[in-house]
């Protein structure tokens, strides 16, 4: 299984530290937030990544390489414009082929990755959930036995991580779009599973929440 890191935003929320440094190579722990990403893929078996990048790129790619440091193998799907993340995955799906890939999205945190038979059957896609933060407190979807919906009343948070089929985005054009009323379209048609995770998880998305997540990884020694 590959996996795809979204990483092609312009980290406005981030200012003023994403002024001069793309959000990806923001540091916590003594290293880059996307290089925590690749190390962990790589221990969960995954050796190519795919990564779309547009505000910095440049600086994003030089940082990475092609992958051979972190032991795996990076391809680039760079984008003039951001895309979003529907048409970013678009875009980069040449590249990811047609099986099932792991999605992650770039600036978030989390210290595991749902494994690559989490999709079942003719499921589109398989969500990893998390319980509601404070600046998400209502949270995005329902989950019961494994099924995704929109209907419970206990609503949790989409991680942002997943594993994704191709085949969700079928049929849609080349450029912006959003990946979630896809994710919606799908759960209303009972074609995506899902798991809640219960470890540690950050959406790393402004200066504050970066800071309290490396005051909790220092405490834990990491």
């Amino acid at each position: 299984m590959k996996a795809m890191i979204l990483a092609a935003g312009l980290g406005k929320r981030m200012r003023p530290l994403t002024d001069h440094c793309p959000k990806p190579l923001l540091p916590v722990a003594g290293k880059p937030l996307i290089v925590h990403h690749l190390e962990r893929l790589r221990e969960a078996g995954i050796h190519e990544v795919v990564i779309n990048v547009s505000y910095r790129a440049e600086q994003i790619i030089a940082a990475l390489g092609d992958g051979e440091a972190y032991g795996l193998r990076i391809h680039w799907s760079r984008e003039t414009a951001p895309l979003e993340t529907g048409g970013g995955i678009q875009q980069a799906l040449p590249l990811l082929g047609d099986a099932p890939f792991l999605l992650v999205n770039g600036d978030v945190w989390c210290t595991a990755f749902p494994g690559k038979h989490a999709l079942q059957g003719d499921d589109l896609a398989h969500l990893v959930l998390v319980a509601n933060p404070p600046h998400h407190a209502n949270g995005d979807f329902g989950l019961e036995d494994g099924r995704v919906n929109q209907t419970s009343a206990e609503r949790l948070t989409y991680s942002g991580i997943g594993v994704i089929h191709p085949a969700l985005l079928a049929g849609q054009p080349q450029g912006a779009f959003a990946l979630a009323p896809l994710l919606r379209a799908a759960i209303d048609n009972h074609r995506v599973s899902g798991e809640r995770y219960t470890g540690l998880w950050v959406d790393v998305g402004t200066p504050e929440r970066l800071a309290t997540l490396e005051s909790q990884l220092q405490g834990k020694g990491r």
